[in-house]
């Protein structure tokens, strides 16, 4: 039986990483959970054998529910009738069967029938899901909301919503607004409004391009303070879907057709206040869009992994000249280098994502000394460097990945008698949903400039390596020194356009200069991965070589120089 868990080497690899020790035990509460809920984990190694079969358990829905209905998926779509929205049939099926399955609440605590899992234990699920359909993403991939939910919102509103979430009963959606750098904060188009007779809020206003906007529990971000310009004006607001909710339309999109993205018009909704006032974006959403950036890095890793796949198997069997095409070295380059980067994205991920659950289970349930304290803000630096270079990196490779299977098919791929076409369709949006790759640089140059790349870079690269491992980490090392010197001379400049002009080389350089670090540890435990980390870095020592020598002796006038031939007639 297909199973997208237990055939995945390489997530099982990442499932075995010694962080999980304390992250289980703390998160569990030192195993006393089973006192309260005799399903609970009695040690480490029944913890971890929960997160298997778990996984599993999704790996093979996925395989056996989700991957054979997806095409079907992507031609049938979704309806909106009557202001209802209907999923396919075969998302339906899954979402029944998870439901059946009990697999929703994935990060919830037991308390409100959630399974207690960490962060990264769910960015497997969603890559898993992902393979099968990218765009079940934005159905399961969702359950962050209700993460939101658990750390900021009343005590009425956790028991009254939680339990519900984490049955699978009711859906979620994020009706929110992630500006692009230097948008106008004061268009985000939806105004909350305080009725003091009724002691409620209410919101007005359209959102467009809502994922799941047909769910039953929104979290929206809203403009709730009218005469305060900027974040400090917007609030977080949770809304359980009425009549007075109109889904006006769902989109026509280019892929992920199995998703409702939904144009939303609210009148007169009430909803209630999620945490403080004018905290909505600068705090609560801040904190919700890095759960995000870690979904869509998750699926872009799925989708890529799928892509690669289906090409492997399509060049071992397609003769062109008496031989499988494999055997043509420009194709076998294609498969080796979709595979290092799918493999180098996912290393990416799963610090990244471990770092976040080590941070929230020092944060919740570690000691509060001072010490602690500044171990948390630490880690907390961290994860807000990693996530926007994992949604970056890894959105960025699925493109690459499935624009070069369908050059494996050749004209074959551009076709829909496969399933590439649809792959490639699909992967479009994760380099633009949840931010774009240009906000992603912006969010992560920051940490780069600052020094905070660098000391995080020391922490992983000074750890020992095999002394047959040297020139490799002498290539890191080599990438580092050259990417300081980058840094160093675009901030001499002094000149913050400058600095944007130069940003995406500047954490392209450190996103694959820390990877490369991160395949050298790997390496240790795995000939595999030590072959997949000699190709990476080979590769990164010569594209940090070329963009580093462009950073240092880049032209002041360049920006001004593209204006000139922007604005030239054609």
């Amino acid at each position: 039986m297909a199973n997208y868990f237990t055939d995945n080497e390489d997530i099982k690899f990442h499932l075995n990483d010694e962080r999980f020790k304390v992250i289980l035990e703390l998160r569990e509460k030192d195993y006393t959970d089973n006192k309260a809920y005799p399903y609970a984990p009695d040690n480490f190694e029944d913890a971890l054998d929960n997160c298997h079969q778990a996984l599993s358990l999704i790996g093979e829905l996925s395989a056996e529910i989700l991957a054979p209905a997806a095409t079907d998926t992507d031609r049938q779509g979704c309806k909106l009738e009557n202001n209802v929205v209907s999923y396919a049939t075969g998302t339906q099926e899954m979402i029944n069967r998870l439901k059946q399955a009990e697999l929703f609440g994935f990060t919830l605590p037991r308390k409100y029938g959630g399974l207690n899992f960490p962060m990264t234990v769910y960015m497997m699920a969603v890559e898993i899901v992902s393979r099968a359909d990218a765009s079940f993403m934005t159905l399961f991939g969702l359950q962050e909301i209700s993460e939101t939910i658990h750390l900021y919102a009343s005590p009425e509103l956790k028991d009254k919503y939680l339990p519900k979430m984490a049955s699978g009963e009711y859906s979620g959606a994020m009706v929110l607004t992630e500006p692009e750098a230097g948008s106008d904060l004061q268009a985000i188009g939806l105004r909350a409004t305080y009725d003091e007779k009724e002691e409620c809020w209410f919101l007005n206003g359209v959102k467009h391009f809502i994922s799941n906007g047909c769910g039953h529990v929104l979290l929206v971000l809203a403009r709730s303070e009218q005469n305060v310009q900027g974040a400090r004006g917007l609030s977080l607001f949770l809304y359980e879907k009425d009549e007075n909710l109109l889904v006006r339309r769902l989109e026509d999109k280019l892929g992920i057709h199995g998703s409702p993205t939904c144009e939303l018009q609210f009148k007169n909704c009430r909803a209630h206040l999620v945490g403080k006032r004018k905290r909505g974006l600068s705090r609560y959403v801040m904190s919700l869009m890095n759960g995000a950036r870690l979904v869509v890095g998750a699926q872009s890793i799925g989708i890529a992994l799928e892509a690669y796949n289906q090409s492997l198997q399509y060049a071992r069997q397609r003769k062109q000249f008496g031989k499988s095409i494999i055997e043509f070295p420009p194709v076998l380059e294609m498969l080796t280098n979709m595979r290092v980067q799918i493999e180098a994205a996912r290393s990416l991920m799963y610090e990244a994502s471990l770092t976040v659950d080590v941070h929230h289970v020092y944060n919740s349930y570690g000691t509060k000394d001072k010490e602690s304290a500044a171990k948390i803000k630490e880690l907390n630096r961290f994860a807000g460097l990693l996530t926007p270079m994992v949604k970056y990196y890894a959105s960025e490779m699925c493109n690459k990945v499935t624009y070069d299977a369908i050059q494996v098919f050749a004209g074959a791929g551009y076709m829909r008698d496969y399933e590439v076409e649809r792959l490639y369709r699909d992967a479009r949006i994760t380099t633009i949903y949840e931010g774009t790759s240009q906000l992603q640089v912006v969010a992560a140059i920051g940490g780069i400039t600052s020094g905070l790349f660098f000391k995080l870079l020391e922490i992983k690269i000074s750890q020992s390596f095999p002394e047959a491992f040297n020139p490799l980490v002498e290539k890191i090392r080599e990438c580092e020194k050259l990417l300081q010197q980058a840094v160093s001379s675009v901030k001499a400049k002094n000149d913050h356009l400058y600095l944007e002009y130069y940003a995406r080389g500047l954490v392209d350089m450190a996103t694959e200069t820390l990877i490369a670090v991160l395949l050298l540890q790997n390496a240790i435990k795995s000939d595999h991965k030590f072959d997949i980390a000699k190709k990476f870095i080979t590769d990164t020592f010569v594209r940090v070589k070329m963009l580093a020598d462009k950073t240092i002796n880049g032209d002041d006038l360049a920006i001004y120089e593209c204006r000139r031939i922007i604005d030239s007639p054609i």
